[in-house]
């Protein structure tokens, strides 16, 4: 075995012990919780880290694949597995159309287009009460699943962990593909993307529907797991909560966003039980954002790599200049030229 691969299997090992372990350290609507925005995040981190494509208008997918598992498993009684994969179904089917329109913009005029699609669907919740409940939206959502009782908040979390590993596996999966290659080729110039023979439109609408995609499974999991759906789901906040979870992990990381997404809900847990300040969650949340964004420009996950790679670095030796011609001030020895 390579050293390569023992690290990996190590690194494996000791994810997977952490996974397990961490609904006993916390409780586990939290530990749950910290995965699925995490991975919302990651989706958001793979139109903005390898596609160069910042989006406001995430919470849309988030939210209908948050509503779809709940209309399916309140109204039509279907068991939690099929109701996340009608999550998925039902985004994707969603993502298309807007991600085709979407594309064909560039820069801050992408995400604000993605943002006029996302108060799109804010309003079609809003307003389709006899489906989404409207303001109220939907509550007493059920967690069905032949021979299991998913009422416990630990034994959902176990269900759930297979699907959120799929999630994960899948994100590393493209992003560490020849078609993440090409997003990042994109992101850099897309005009010397062209020019080598790749149809850069087809690649961007296929990342936004991906990342669509990896939203929806997560919103679906996460409103069975809360039993309830309200109009924050698709809320454009929402949106900018996962925005600044990825950029305080690191922008193009993919692990990253999982970090940034355990600080935020950890300091808001933390606010609210602990110190009870909970209407300062915003303040202290936009404090520490700041002083991430001056002091580490590539966000946590980022700037330690970064550090951890310029340790490795072996140090290269100085290289002799040769003094410059004419006198030289007191103290100063010209080098031996060869």
């Amino acid at each position: 075995m390579s050293t390569r691969t023992a690290r990996r299997v190590i690194v494996g090992c000791l994810v997977a012990l952490v996974l397990i372990l961490l609904p006993v350290k916390i409780y586990p609507v939290l530990a749950l919780d910290i995965l699925l925005w995490g991975l919302f995040a990651v989706s958001i981190d793979l139109l903005l880290g390898f596609g160069g494509l910042l989006s406001f208008g995430q919470a849309a997918f988030w939210g209908s694949g948050g509503y779809t598992a709940a209309v399916l498993a309140t109204r039509l009684h279907v068991a939690f597995p099929l109701a996340v994969l009608g999550s998925l179904i039902f985004v994707l089917a969603l993502a298309l159309p807007i991600g085709y329109l979407s594309i064909r913009t560039r820069g801050i005029y992408f995400a604000m287009v993605t943002l006029a699609f996302a108060e799109m669907v804010f309003y079609v919740v809003n307003e389709w009460r006899p489906v989404t409940g409207g303001e109220n939206g939907l509550q007493g959502i059920p967690r069905l699943f032949p021979g299991l009782d998913l009422n416990n908040p630990l034994v959902y979390y176990y269900a759930a962990l297979p699907l959120v590993i799929v999630g994960y596996a899948a994100a590393y999966r493209i992003m560490h593909s020849p078609f993440g290659h090409v997003l990042v080729a994109i992101r850099d110039n897309e005009a010397r993307a062209q020019a080598l023979g790749y149809a850069t439109p087809r690649y961007k609408l296929l990342a936004f529907v991906l990342s669509a995609a990896l939203a929806g499974v997560a919103g679906g999991i996460h409103t069975i797991a809360h039993g309830s759906a309200g109009l924050d789901l698709v809320h454009w906040t929402t949106s900018g909560t996962a925005v600044i979870m990825t950029i305080l992990g690191g922008i193009g990381t993919l692990w990253g966003s999982v970090l940034g997404a355990a600080l935020v809900l950890l300091l808001q847990d933390w606010l609210s039980t602990t110190t009870r300040l909970t209407d300062a969650t915003g303040i202290v949340t936009g404090a520490l954002f700041v002083a991430i964004v001056l002091g580490l420009r590539r966000g946590i996950w980022g700037s330690v790599s970064l550090w951890l790679k310029r340790g490795k670095a072996p140090q290269q030796p100085e290289a002799l200049t040769p003094a410059p011609a004419g006198p030289q001030p007191a103290g100063v020895v010209a080098a031996e030229q060869p």
